[in-house]
């Protein structure tokens, strides 16, 4: 590996709020440094339409196709801006990792598969550089989940000889990374729940805003105990890990049906009751599999939510709760951060999963690379 290596990260997730892009520079001991970043917006049109291809629907195939390439190209437009805001030549990066964007995420059907969109071969041809991607399917192929992934990224980073550490990524779904101090110990890992999703949608129904900036509607209501109770008791939260879900199990469909008869309830109050599923639900999970944990290091778009930090601590309070940003690593850009490292990986012949995280077999090689043009 040369003294500098550089490479990017796309990473768009199950809120769909944009591509976010990070510039890291790999030491040749393989640690991480966040050189530059960018969010880039989803078009409106392309949000609304990647938004109804998620749920079952016509004409899907020609759908899917369409979508596969105009996500290859905003991914694109995406790097290419990264690049351009940070004056790096195309010829300093030696690749590309995309995650591209979920829309289906199936491992627990008969034949498992997990669809992220966003061609690589378009990604790889308007950008000139090597694209690695499609990084779920062969840790699926391993008998895996194919999710989480970033737990690997984690563990490289965060893992500490002094201190038991679990690192909670609060996203559209929100997932834990356990991270004992002895090393020897394996790391796990799992998604617990919803996240962000059902606060977002709930509150873009009734509000026609996109999120609830720093919790502060959910904020106002109060909780639900019995909503509480009936959401807590999804067959979900009680299944052994592994396991890994998606906005495709919990959406407004699902709330709708826990709400029933319910459904007149204040909106706010409702708000406040999802905000607290989200924190009840990652607070169990973290008590039962991780019950000597001593800090919770939160990264993700949830960790700008303030009331559900709170509600998280209260949860919580043997446990110190505290943002990735208080170890110098931002919260917002982790994930993205994370593909650009498992390209290297792949690159470099290296596994990027972690069994002990999805259930597979054994660690792999993930994903496909896709070269860049030869007029690079």
């Amino acid at each position: 590996m040369p003294s500098k290596a550089y490479y990017i990260g796309l990473m768009s997730g199950t809120s769909m709020d944009g591509i976010d892009a990070a510039l890291i520079e790999l030491t040749p001991d393989g640690a991480p440094g966040l050189i530059g970043h960018h969010c880039h917006p989803y078009p409106t049109e392309l949000r609304r339409n990647l938004a109804a291809l998620c749920q079952p629907g016509d004409n899907e195939i020609d759908r899917l196709g369409e979508l596969d390439i105009q996500v290859g190209e905003t991914f694109a437009e995406a790097t290419l801006q990264l690049i351009k805001e940070h004056a790096c030549r195309r010829e300093q990066i030696r690749a590309i990792g995309s995650h591209g964007q979920t829309l289906r995420h199936r491992p627990g059907v008969q034949h498992p598969f997990s669809l992220q969109i966003g061609d690589a071969n378009t990604i790889a041809q308007r950008t000139g550089i090597t694209t690695v991607a499609d990084f779920r399917r062969r840790d699926i192929s391993a008998g895996g989940q194919g999710a989480p992934l970033v737990p690997a990224f984690h563990q490289a980073i965060f893992q500490s000889g002094e201190k038991n550490r679990v690192i909670l990524n609060i996203g559209g779904i929100a997932n834990i990374t356990w991270l004992p101090s002895n090393s020897a110990e394996p790391a796990t890992g799992f998604d617990t729940g919803p996240g962000n999703t059902l606060l977002d949608h709930w509150i873009t129904r009734h509000r026609q805003v996109d999120f609830d900036r720093h919790g502060a509607w959910g904020e106002t209501g109060r909780i639900i105990p019995s909503l509480l109770d009936r959401m807590m008791t999804d067959a979900y939260f009680s299944r052994s890990a592994p396991k890994s879900t998606g906005t495709e199990y919990f959406n407004l469909d699902w709330l709708d049906a826990m709400l029933g008869e319910d459904a007149e309830l204040a909106t706010s109050d409702v708000q406040a009751t999802l905000i607290e599923l989200t924190a009840l639900t990652i607070a169990d999970a973290i008590s039962l599999h991780c019950p000597v944990a001593e800090q919770l290091l939160v990264c993700g778009g949830g960790v700008h939510n303030g009331y559900l930090m709170g509600r998280l601590a209260a949860n919580l309070p043997s446990i110190e709760v505290f943002s990735t940003a208080k170890l110098s690593v931002d919260p917002d850009w982790i994930e993205a951060m994370a593909f650009a490292w498992l390209a290297h990986r792949t690159l470099e012949g290296l596994p990027g999963n972690l069994p002990s995280v999805t259930g597979a077999r054994e660690a792999v090689v993930l994903g496909g690379i896709y070269p860049a043009g030869l007029s690079r």
